[in-house]
C-alpha cells in the first residue's frame, strides 16, 4: 500500500486525494504532527477538499498532537465557509484547543464572522432541530 501524501490534503488536490483514499489510505492518516487530511485543507482553507473529506467519512473533531480540532484552524485562519461544513458535519463549537476555544482564536485575530457563527451554534445547540422536531410529533400521535 501507499504512503499518505499530506500534501494533495495541504494543497488542495481534491481528486488526487480522494483517488488515494479509493486505493485503501485511511482517512484518518497522520503527518509526523498528528495532522489528519480534513485539518491540513481545512487549515489552507480548501473548501471542496474539506467537503470530499466530511462526505467520506473524516472525523470533524480529530485533534492533532497539540490538541487542536480542524474547527480551531479554521478559527484561527477566518474560513467561514469550512467552519459551516465542519459544523454542520457535528464539529463541537465549543471543543477545548489545548486551553483555548474556537472562539478564542477567533476573537484573538478579529474573525468576526467566525465568532457570530460560532456564538449561533453554540445558542442552537440546546435546540431540537425541525426534523427532530417533526419526529417527535410523529411519535406522540
Amino acid at each position: 500500500m501507499n504512503s499518505p501524501d499530506f500534501n494533495l490534503a495541504r494543497n488542495g488536490q481534491t481528486e488526487e486525494l480522494a483517488s488515494q483514499l479509493a486505493l485503501g489510505i485511511s482517512i484518518e492518516s497522520r503527518d509526523p504532527k498528528g495532522n489528519s487530511f480534513l485539518m491540513l485543507a481545512a487549515y489552507h482553507g480548501h473548501t471542496e477538499t474539506v467537503r470530499m473529506l466530511l462526505k467520506a467519512g473524516a472525523q470533524p473533531d480529530s485533534r492533532n498532537d497539540k490538541g487542536q480540532t480542524p474547527l480551531g484552524g479554521v478559527a484561527f485562519k477566518g474560513y467561514i465557509e469550512i467552519a459551516k461544513l465542519l459544523l454542520d458535519a457535528g464539529a463541537d463549537p465549543l471543543a477545548d484547543q489545548g486551553g483555548s476555544k474556537p472562539a478564542d482564536f477567533a476573537n484573538t485575530f478579529g474573525r468576526t464572522e467566525i465568532i457570530a457563527l460560532l456564538n449561533e451554534r453554540v445558542a442552537n445547540a440546546g435546540r431540537p432541530t425541525r426534523w427532530y422536531s417533526h419526529l417527535i410529533a410523529l411519535f406522540r400521535r
